[in-house]
């Protein structure tokens, strides 16, 4: 094996391991990018949690003063929900009944 064989191998050697080493590099910039996206998405997660609390408790606090029986209505819902997507199944039409409405 002469010495330009040798070399050559150590050339393509060496542009594989940089290139090893750039792929490392934007690897750890994603991870890092996404543990900020994972910290960002859980502190909306916990706000958003503490809000839906907050607004229970209101509402549940005017059914009181209303003498509204709350856990009768969020069954009743469910029960809506329930028979609605059985519906939709059912006929196989492929739309979906959401809380936000037909799919």
């Amino acid at each position: 094996m002469g010495l330009g064989t040798t070399a050559k191998k150590l050339q393509k050697v060496t542009e594989m391991a940089e290139n090893v080493y750039q792929r490392l590099n934007e690897l750890r910039t994603q991870i890092s990018e996404m543990r900020e996206t994972t910290g960002e998405t859980q502190a909306t997660v916990d706000r958003l949690e503490t809000e839906t609390a907050e607004i229970r408790a209101l509402v549940e606090a005017i059914a009181d003063e209303e003498d509204i029986d709350t856990e009768t209505v969020i069954a009743n819902a469910h029960i809506t929900e329930a028979e609605a997507s059985d519906s939709a199944s059912e006929s196989g039409s492929g739309s979906e009944i959401t809380p936000d409405g037909p799919q």
